[in-house]
């Protein structure tokens, strides 16, 4: 059951990310928070899960400054799995592989409630790559610093750790990757 806590998490999220878009369009950021934040449910994450989705990019895309607020308004699980999604919580942020590669390397030592939001998190994000590749084709990957070689990497790299970890939805996005893989190539 949801209580308050996410209601005001909602809330939090919303005014927190207020004018932000997903990258290279016009969809509110919200959109990716609201899906992330389905996923684990569907998935059967608790609240605290739940109000992770939401919150997984405010430190990332915010500032750490915001973490004694997470932690305060929705405990320190919250902020544990906040933390645990984030890849960079100083500005300027480091070069993008050093990011990415840390990130892959600290999900073998992550909690579940961690490995959860970042799956579905990731999940997300490649199924919206899957649709605009569908929609506007391979001039998607000039939204990401990487491109179009170092996306497929890393997204490849994902699937595969959290396939081996055995994290759920981890077969969901290794099919989506492998779909992406496939669009990209032809």
């Amino acid at each position: 059951m949801l209580t308050d806590r996410y209601s005001d998490a909602l809330v939090y999220a919303a005014l927190t990310h207020r004018g932000q878009v997903r990258k290279g369009t016009a969809t509110p950021y919200l959109s990716h928070l609201l899906a992330v934040s389905s996923l684990v449910m569907e998935h059967e994450g608790g609240e605290d899960e739940a109000i992770g989705g939401l919150l997984h990019d405010v430190i990332e895309d915010v500032g750490p400054a915001e973490a004694p607020i997470i932690a305060a308004r929705f405990g320190d699980a919250v902020l544990q799995i906040v933390l645990g999604c984030t890849d960079a919580a100083v500005f300027p942020k480091p070069p993008w592989r050093e990011r990415k590669e840390r990130y892959l390397a600290h999900l073998d030592s992550a909690p579940p409630s961690v490995l959860l939001v970042s799956c579905c998190d990731k999940l997300h994000n490649a199924t919206a790559i899957l649709n605009d590749l569908d929609r506007i084709g391979p001039g998607v990957f000039e939204r990401f610093t990487a491109g179009r070689d170092g996306t497929l990497w890393y997204y490849r790299s994902l699937a595969d750790v959290f396939v081996r970890l055995g994290t759920l939805p981890a077969s969901r996005l290794a099919r989506a990757v492998e779909q992406i893989e496939r669009k990209a190539a032809a």
